[in-house]
């Protein structure tokens, strides 16, 4: 009795947890992969309490800050988390994050409670090596959930409110914390009944992640990450009990970014020649186990984008295949469908992806401080370039969202001069900044045109925006070309990190963490919806800001 009271609870949850994960993708909270989205964005489109109101009065506040035990390699530490904004099981409601440690760690915490609910760590047998600042070694890249490369359409009422949310607190409930929630591992991998959900893009082949859009209400529901032996686990996201056996995906030690798991398939880029692993995009088929692996010399911290067209895109530095390139690859043979030359220029930042007006453009940075705004259907010709300013523009990554009156808007992080075009307008920003365009027609084809610089930020990360509120990060990271700097002489003369919230429309201060944050940030943006905020900073803390919720 006790065993089929289990199951069914189980079976529950897994219904429960379906229809947040199919939100995510219709632009709601769950932040999924690196940079939130297959595209790449940086942007959670709806938030029941976060916007430019709220952010104005008093209430958005630090919630909870948690030390976990994990060892950092280089800088490295701990990542951005993949979160799941519900899961219902025998302890209540569960907001959880899903946080990658460098040493192979797996934290699993509820973001609400500021607890953890189980963590891992994976015994890797990847020979033990020093690493360096461009080789770190141990866990590189985030953890992710499964997606879908659907570009949802833009919300309105942006910027006001809305979407969804927990309206009741979660309960601390049954069993000691680190035990785990609901045991979804009791869903057996082929259970009796209809037959398990097909990938929508394949409807032949079955599809063992249940990635959103999958039959209603069937498991398994998991997590992805991948080890520093180049292992890829698939793990139940409510105990982190295994699914199946790990895979070998890359070769040991290899310096990877920007792991996506769509359409049966994992996606990631290694960079710095580290390991015996080629710098490239490799792919690897959930289904049949079998790697492919495109080699090339690819740039930015997030890997590749999707489109909607069964494309992904990357873009490439100096030397190699296809050099300073925006290119798109076919998402399943990692062959080169098409792809645009920036000349002698290398590209400095993963692509972003976003609709506009029916067509899906692309924007990507160079080196040389321009903005390259490409049309998909015709990507050989650039639709504007922006002036270059010549300097070393490389923000890594971009974010891109849409405001209620439809204006589409890019940010990026800068340090050093601005790029041409745009004047300081929240104060002098010496040391960096983040600056943003807007998209406006010019003789019926669409241009960016500058538009705001942020204040004064410190080696800043890309920015999270939030239903209208850009988070931005002043990282306090000291950066140096110097490579005779050490990992610990760069993290002796950073500073703390401090976060703050702008209105994305004009990049004019609503809010800032202050003095809270005790160390400096190194990695990608920070995680966030349903309220709150995540921030992962080098000596392996975990901070949570947002809107408190009574318990």
């Amino acid at each position: 009795m006790k065993k089929l009271a289990a199951m069914f609870i189980a079976g529950f949850a897994c219904v429960v947890a379906w229809p947040g994960a199919a939100k995510a993708q219709r632009g709601g909270a769950d932040w999924m992969t690196e940079n939130g989205d297959a595209q790449r964005s940086a942007w959670v489109r709806t938030d029941a309490k976060i916007n430019k109101d709220s952010l104005s009065k008093p209430g958005f506040q630090f919630l909870w800050k948690l030390k976990v035990k994990n060892e950092s390699r280089q800088l490295n530490s701990l990542t951005p988390p993949a979160t799941l904004d519900r899961l219902i099981g025998y302890r209540g409601f569960r907001m959880l994050g899903f946080f990658g440690g460098s040493a192979d760690n797996i934290f699993t915490l509820d973001t609400d409670l500021g607890r953890m609910e189980w963590e891992k760590r994976f015994r890797s047998t990847a020979p033990a090596q020093a690493g360096t600042l461009t080789c770190p070694g141990g866990m590189t890249t985030g953890v992710a959930r499964p997606t879908l490369a659907f570009i949802p359409p833009s919300p309105t009422g942006v910027g006001v409110g809305g979407g969804g949310g927990r309206s009741t607190p979660a309960k601390s409930g049954v069993g000691e914390p680190g035990q785990g929630a609901v045991t979804l591992a009791l869903v057996r991998p082929n259970p009796p009944g209809p037959a398990p959900a097909q990938s929508p893009a394949n409807p032949t082949r079955p599809n063992p992640a249940n990635p959103p859009g999958g039959q209603f209400g069937r498991g398994p529901f998991l997590v992805y990450a991948l080890s520093s032996d180049g292992m890829l686990h698939a793990l139940h996201l409510s105990n982190g009990a295994d699914y199946g056996s790990p895979v070998q995906f890359l070769p040991p030690n290899a310096n990877a970014s920007g792991l996506i798991v769509i359409e049966n398939v994992a996606y990631v880029v290694t960079q710095g020649s580290c390991g015996s692993a080629a710098n490239g995009v490799w792919a690897l088929d959930l289904v049949t186990k079998q790697v492919s692996v495109w080699k090339g010399n690819v740039v930015g911290s997030t890997g590749v984008a999707f489109g909607a067209d069964g494309a992904i895109y990357v873009a490439t530095g100096n030397g190699g295949a296809a050099p300073n390139s925006l290119m798109a690859l076919d998402a399943k043979t990692l062959t080169v469908k098409a792809a645009y030359s920036a000349g002698n220029t290398a590209f400095s930042s993963t692509p972003v992806l976003f609709d506009y007006k029916g067509q899906t453009l692309i924007v990507g940075a160079t080196e040389d401080g321009r903005v390259h705004l490409l049309d998909s259907k015709n990507l050989g010709t650039a639709l504007f370039t922006s002036p270059a300013s010549g300097k070393d523009f490389e923000p890594g990554a971009l974010a891109s969202w849409q405001d209620t009156s439809g204006a589409r808007w890019v940010l990026a992080p800068t340090v050093g001069p601005l790029p041409t075009g745009f004047a300081a307008s929240n104060g002098a920003a010496p040391k960096g900044a983040v600056v943003a365009w807007k998209i406006v027609e010019q003789n019926g084809a669409p241009t960016l045109q500058p538009a705001w610089v942020s204040r004064d930020l410190v080696s800043p990360l890309t920015p999270t925006i939030i239903n209208g509120v850009a988070f931005v990060t002043s990282s306090g990271e000291f950066r140096s070309s110097d490579s005779r700097l050490t990992a610990t002489q760069r993290a002796q003369r950073s500073s703390p990190a401090v976060i703050y919230a702008l209105d994305a429309q004009t990049g004019k201060e609503l809010w800032s963490s202050g003095a809270t944050i005790t160390s400096f940030a190194h990695g990608g943006a920070i995680a966030g919806g349903m309220g709150q905020i995540y921030l992962t900073t080098s000596d392996g803390t975990i901070y949570a800001f947002g809107f408190p919720m009574e318990h």
